[in-house]
């Protein structure tokens, strides 16, 4: 140990270099350590921030498709309902300019729907996906509302008394206590004093059909 404790003795003016520098490499390693640290965090918040905003964005294209569904279904009691046609008629007449509009859009919401919310991955894209659906909303509301301030206004007095006669028509056609030969006879008449006045959807001439055809089988087999 004497020879170490003579190097000491020796060279101990080069404890103070050796141990400020020492101090500085520890100084530096700290410094590194800690901003290590900081980007860990950062990162982590990145991370968290980067999924919590995919969740947001997944939750309201899963809000706005379900407005998309709302729109679309309150369109089908028009377009499966014939009476509801014959109520207001501007719903499905393609001459009003509302009712273009709203179609249209129609159009453009549903070409931009995505079939799984996973799949709209950009705020561009959701962006354009929830402009789509407000339009959507916007001009099925402003047709409908329009459609019911006018009801059958645009149609001359026999025109409109001919659309009375087709929406009583229409009725006994459904009416379960009617025979099948009175609802046969009423479904064919309607249509003809409709012929000229309204254009119905083949989707609600099927609808009404297919429930008046159900109607005659269940008396059938009852009898």
């Amino acid at each position: 140990m004497e020879p170490f404790f003579d190097f000491v003795g020796n060279y101990s003016w080069l404890i103070f270099p050796i141990g400020g520098m020492a101090g500085g490499w520890a100084r530096q390693w700290s410094r590194a350590s800690e901003r290590r640290h900081r980007r860990k965090v950062e990162l982590y918040k990145l991370k968290n921030q980067t999924v919590a905003v995919e969740q947001a964005n997944r939750a309201e294209v899963a809000a706005l498709i379900a407005a998309h569904d709302s729109v679309n279904h309150k369109w089908l009691d028009y377009e499966l309902d014939v009476g509801k046609i014959i109520d207001f008629p501007l719903m499905t007449d393609v001459r009003e300019p509302l009712t273009v509009a709203f179609l249209r859009a129609k159009k453009d919401a549903d070409a931009l729907r995505p079939a799984d919310p996973a799949d709209i991955t950009t705020a561009a894209r959701l962006a354009e996906y929830r402009a789509a659906v407000h339009g959507f909303e916007l001009a099925f509301d402003v047709a409908e509302r329009e459609a019911r301030r006018i009801k059958d206004g645009n149609f001359t007095g026999p025109e409109r008394q001919r659309l009375a006669t087709a929406r009583k028509l229409l009725r006994i056609a459904e009416d379960s206590a009617a025979t099948p030969a009175e609802r046969q006879t009423a479904y064919r008449r309607a249509r003809k004093e409709l012929d000229g006045l309204i254009v119905l959807p083949e989707a609600a001439v099927a609808a009404v059909e297919k429930k008046i055809a159900g109607m005659l089988d269940a008396r059938n087999d009852r009898a």
